[in-house]
């Protein structure tokens, strides 16, 4: 356990001993009103890398020099461009290349998926996620039970944390899934709670559901990138993950999903179909009929949006170079940092304003980011740091989202917010 210090030469100490300090000069640290800003929302939008440019810079060279020819003729032909980002992917999510593919938005491949994997009947119809999941994940959920005629009131069961906590505990999870055993067709968790930053036991919670017959699927939009997942040895059925928040690739960029290999090549698997998930030894042919191709390559639909997928690209090479491995450690260590300088100041101004971090303090049950509540203050203080330069998340009714991401936050970040912190809550008093 590292006993830490809250000073400015300590924080500098950890950053010269950091092995990954030299990637926060790959990306652009964004200067508002003349201010370097403490950017602590990469679990909102991750920052550019400053690769990105000449990767997309690349795509427009070839549309400019060879025009539709550049499908085949390109430097990386775009006709089979996704492909680039197949393997660099899968060591992300923990998958087999055959298990992934990236294409279309994070909701999309979610409805996508649930075409397939949600398939209702009478008696089997019921769908369990968490209380105050993000909600484009309730909204698809509500209108996927609505589509297969069912009441969103009957058909949706929520977990959510017992009066008076914060966090949701996960007996209560396995208690759900066992209660609805004979009723339970889909399990549909995020697998890190966007809002209080929970991460759940993806493995436990699919092997419990798949013990009651139910199909068991995760979104991946706070933690892809950010957890280490082993999404194949889980055994999950299918997942889901935008690629702009702790990926780095581009506000509303291409998005990635996960088709466990048993699933691989099953024609007779209902799906909505595009042509280019069509066999690609044969998609040319322009032929009636769906021949989807093998893994989930076969749940695509339109060619790839290239200068999304070269943005993508251009951040993938960044983590297959540092490995999560490596970027777990730091983060460990770096929300470490930041949740004792927290507690340190809260414990300093607690006549003033009480900071409760929502957040688990297990660092095996949570990625980078920390909730804190700011008992007394709330929105005043928050406004504060955001002038003082300090780039959070606010979500109501009173959390404040903060995620030092280990590719380019620095303990030297940490500190500075804290002095910020603190002089917000002296300010507000």
């Amino acid at each position: 356990m590292t006993s830490f210090t809250r000073s400015i030469d300590f924080a500098k100490t950890l950053d010269q001993k950091d092995k990954l300090r030299t990637y926060r000069d790959k990306f652009y640290i964004p200067v508002i009103n003349g201010i370097e800003t403490i950017y602590f929302t990469g679990n909102s939008l991750g920052l550019q890398p400053k690769s990105t440019q000449a990767y997309i810079q690349n795509e427009l060279d070839a549309w400019k020099d060879w025009g539709v020819e550049g499908h085949f003729l390109a430097e990386k032909p775009w006709f089979k461009y996704h492909e680039y980002l197949t393997e660099k992917t899968a060591k992300i999510v923990g998958a087999l290349p055959v298990e992934v593919v990236v294409t279309h938005s994070l909701t999309t491949n979610l409805h996508l998926l649930m075409v397939s994997f949600y398939r209702p009947t009478k008696t089997r119809y019921k769908i369990l996620c968490e209380q105050k999941a993000f909600p484009s994940d309730q909204y698809a959920l509500e209108s996927q039970a609505r589509f297969h005629g069912f009441d969103p009131k009957d058909a949706i069961i929520e977990v959510g944390p017992r009066d008076g906590e914060h966090l949701i505990r996960e007996e209560d999870i396995y208690a759900a899934i066992e209660a609805h055993k004979d009723d339970l067709a889909l399990i549909m968790i995020g697998g890190v709670n966007y809002y209080s930053g929970q991460l759940f036991d993806m493995k436990t919670i699919t092997e419990k559901g798949h013990a009651v017959g139910a199909v068991v699927g995760f979104d991946l939009a706070h933690a892809a990138g950010n957890i280490a997942l082993q999404l194949h040895d889980w055994d999950v059925d299918f997942a889901a993950w935008c690629s702009y928040k702790y990926l780095n690739s581009s506000p509303g960029g291409v998005a990635g999903m996960f088709v466990h290999e048993r699933h691989e090549y099953n024609p007779d698997l209902p799906r909505f179909a595009g042509w280019w998930g069509y066999d690609k030894e044969t998609r040319f042919l322009m032929e009636p009929g769906f021949n989807p191709m093998k893994g989930a390559e076969g749940w695509q639909l339109s060619n790839a949006p290239i200068l999304g997928m070269a943005a993508n690209l251009a951040s993938l090479d960044i983590f297959d170079a540092v490995g999560m491995d490596a970027l777990v450690e730091k983060r460990d260590l770096l929300t470490a940092y930041l949740e004792f300088v927290v507690n340190a100041i809260s414990a300093q101004q607690k006549d003033i304003c009480n900071l409760e971090i929502i957040t688990p303090k297990d660092k095996n049950k949570r990625g980078a980011q920390l909730s804190i509540l700011a008992h007394g203050l709330g929105k005043d203080l928050f406004d504060f740091i955001t002038k003082k330069g300090v780039i959070a998340d606010w979500r109501e009714p009173n959390v404040i989202r903060i995620a030092p991401v280990p590719l380019y936050n620095s303990f030297e970040d940490v500190f500075k917010f804290g002095e910020i912190l603190e002089e917000g809550i002296k300010a507000n008093a």
